[in-house]
């Protein structure tokens, strides 16, 4: 029989009856012939409770006991799903992270997944039991702690569970039907995709797509684990076919541009007259490395005299005080005349594999985008992407203008 892993989240479990619905979709997919490994998410708005109750308890709380409590939210949608699925008649077992076990990494609040032990939900497929796994957590053997892999985590749980028992396929039900060519609320226009490349979506995750976490995807791709985006919400006697992550053998005409993502977590930090010389560059990204902050866009203008350089970059905008700070605590190591940021801008970014193929793809967009009167602040470039900087009240006719460019109203 073949294996399949079915990935649930916070929305699609939010209350019993859309648990219900989700023990209709396995039903579905149990009565087609397959062994089936479930992994669910917290229901709907559980985990923000629950660190909320953290942060209440201490203001540093203790980061392994802070998993101890997030990582509940699983534990009690695992069990009702559980309940569920045997009340209709479908033989299932709850699964805790610990007890299959998925070995993860001591970094607690964002452990790394470093193996998973098959044999547990082997022989429970053998007796024909749907495994409900709870989703976002491990334990690091070492210290026999419990673990949770960071927001989103559940699909990273999904998709390594998919590699470790060898499954045909990992579906991620969310409250979308698929990956579209942009967000549909901006561009109504947006077409849904039947097949994305695993690079390319490893892209749109990372640069704002809500869809995918990142980590889920790199382990697909790492793993070569077909991975399919559907909708929950679907009737689940006949559902839709949502969009196929996959390797790009499986896609026999590659558009140059897939799709337009944007985000607004952004912050833009310049500093002024910076002595042009070896080591400076060290002396700012060093300590922001340290600190675990995020530097994505560079750029850096120097002067005439060859001397000075004004040097912008950007971080994520919740780390944009914090980071600032930094650099004003390592002012005299750096060595800058002065210091400005700004929050109100938006990353906009074009993706697709056929970029590696055709010249002028970004130019084309620049050209667009001056028509407009949009203003670049900073740029970016990759292989099979570009990322334009831009003040954020012009988010919506930068993707729009982008999403007709290159022809995907009508993809």
């Amino acid at each position: 029989m073949t294996r399949l892993v079915m990935k649930f989240g916070g929305t699609s479990v939010a209350n019993i009856e859309r648990i219900k619905n989700v023990a209709r979709h396995v039903q579905r997919e149990v009565a087609a012939g397959h062994h089936v490994a479930v992994v669910v998410s917290a229901m709907s708005g559980k985990t923000n409770e629950l660190v909320g109750w953290c942060k209440e308890g201490a203001a540093l709380y203790d980061a392994s006991e802070y998993d101890a409590v997030v990582a509940s939210g699983e534990q009690v949608t695992s069990g009702l799903l559980a309940i569920v699925l045997k009340d209709m008649g479908i033989p299932a077992r709850s699964w805790q992270g610990w007890q299959i076990p998925i070995r993860t990494s001591d970094a607690h609040g964002s452990a790394r997944i470093e193996g998973i032990d098959p044999k547990g939900l082997e022989a429970g497929f053998a007796r024909g039991e749907v495994a409900v796994i709870a989703g976002f957590q491990g334990i690091h053997v070492e210290s026999g702690r419990l673990t949770t892999l960071g927001r989103g985590g559940s699909d990273t749980s999904a998709v390594a569970i998919a590699a470790a028992i060898h499954a045909d396929r990992c579906d991620i039900y969310t409250d979308v039907d698929g990956v579209y060519t942009t967000d549909p609320r901006i561009v109504p226009k947006a077409k849904r995709l039947d097949r994305v490349v695993f690079e390319e979506m490893l892209e749109m995750a990372s640069l704002g797509s809500k869809v995918l976490q990142v980590r889920s995807v790199e382990v697909a791709m790492v793993h070569k684990v077909k991975t399919f985006v559907r909708s929950s919400f679907d009737d689940p006697s006949d559902p839709k076919p949502g969009t196929l992550i996959c390797d790009e053998e499986d896609i026999v005409e590659q558009q140059v541009v897939t799709g337009i993502a944007y985000s607004k977590d952004e912050a833009q930090i310049t500093l002024r007259d910076v002595a042009d010389k070896p080591g400076v560059a060290a002396a700012i990204f060093v300590p922001l490395a340290e600190a675990n902050i995020n530097v994505d866009m560079i750029i850096q203008v120097v002067s005439d005299d060859a001397k000075t350089t004004d040097l912008t970059f950007t971080v994520p905008s919740a780390e944009y005080e914090r980071a600032r700070k930094i650099l004003e605590d390592n002012s005299d190591s750096i060595g800058y005349a002065g210091i400005t940021g700004a929050t109100d801008v938006v990353k906009v970014s074009a993706i697709g594999i056929g970029m590696r193929s055709h010249a002028g793809v970004a130019a084309r967009a620049f050209k667009a985008l001056s028509e407009k009167g949009i203003n670049i602040r900073a740029i970016t470039t990759s292989e099979i992407k570009f990322s334009v900087l831009i003040d954020a009240e012009y988010t919506e006719l930068a993707v729009r203008t982008l999403h007709t460019l290159y022809g995907l109203d009508k993809a």
